[in-house]
């Protein structure tokens, strides 16, 4: 079998002692040829490169390097992500475990390909979701945190500074922007896929009738205060009620949306910061990529 693996060394849970573990597994099922990253971007550019010579790609990284690969990859190729970065959203929302080895262990013995939707925002794809406000300066405060040895803060980086933020605006979020022909909100999240991302092993569910085989989710508080954040804990802790509140704007299985914001805003895809927008394009690509996972 013709194969690759892609490997983002600066991966917050990537050592040379785990690529080559990886790779031992991988190899038994034919050999495969490892490639290392040493720049942003560089595994968009391998994965157009090598795609259309391959049976099988495999890319073992955070949930950036996955996202880079999907806006490389132009090939229809079976794609393998193995989970290698803090949180690592997409392999565990595909049914993978959390162990890189043990991921590897079952792309080498059998996995099945799927097929699954991205999404898109103004050009660039995304594996499992975006965000317009909130969530994108949550990613873009945590990415200004530095990184020790190069490497982003993890989950509980991310929950120190979402209650920073709730505390700087006193659980207040007003409507700062228009979904065109739904209405006016505070903010945008976009899913892909159930869970929405995860806190340490619990799953956060934003838009629990998401899924990969659909395709976009939006959920958007209409305005946010203090005494509504409890109910927005149960809600994505639990996976039910959003659908129900007058407090939410919830469109489910969307092929486009279109969001113009009252000023520039943070845009988020994956956990990757894109810069300030004053508008976003999402179009829901169905069918759009194989995808490796257990049988």
């Amino acid at each position: 079998m013709s194969a690759a693996l892609i490997v983002n060394p600066q991966a917050s849970r990537v050592t040379p002692e785990l690529t080559l573990a990886v790779e031992r597994e991988l190899a038994a099922a034919g050999p495969v040829e490892t490639v290392l990253t040493e720049r942003p971007m560089q595994a968009a550019e391998l994965a157009e490169e090598l795609g259309g010579k391959l049976e099988r790609l495999y890319v073992f990284s955070g949930d950036g390097g996955y996202n880079e690969t999907v806006n490389g990859l132009v090939a229809d190729v079976p794609v393998g992500f193995i989970p290698g970065g803090s949180t690592s959203v997409l392999p565990r929302a595909l049914g993978l475990p959390r162990d890189p080895v043990a991921a590897a262990r079952i792309f080498a013995q059998g996995a099945k390909p799927r097929r699954i939707s991205l999404g898109r925002v103004n050009g660039r794809r995304f594996t499992f979701s975006a965000g317009l406000g909130l969530d994108a300066e949550l990613v873009r405060r945590v990415g200004a945190l530095g990184r020790e040895s190069g490497r982003r803060g993890g989950d509980v980086a991310f929950v120190r500074t979402l209650l920073g933020i709730f505390a700087e605006r006193r659980g207040r979020f007003d409507p700062a922007m228009e979904v065109v022909g739904v209405g006016r909100v505070a903010f945008a999240l976009v899913a892909n896929c159930d869970p929405y991302s995860y806190a340490g092993r619990l799953p956060i569910r934003v838009a629990p009738r998401a899924r990969f085989e659909l395709g976009l989710d939006l959920v958007a508080p209409r305005s946010l205060r203090a005494h509504v954040l409890p109910r927005v804990a149960w809600w994505v802790l639990a996976g039910r009620g959003q659908e129900r509140s007058r407090h939410l704007l919830y469109v489910h299985d969307a092929d486009e949306l279109r969001i113009v914001c009252d000023v520039p805003l943070p845009l988020q895809v994956d956990g990757e910061d894109l810069g300030d927008v004053g508008e976003a394009h999402f179009e829901a690509e169905r069918d759009a990529l194989q995808v490796l996972t257990p049988g």
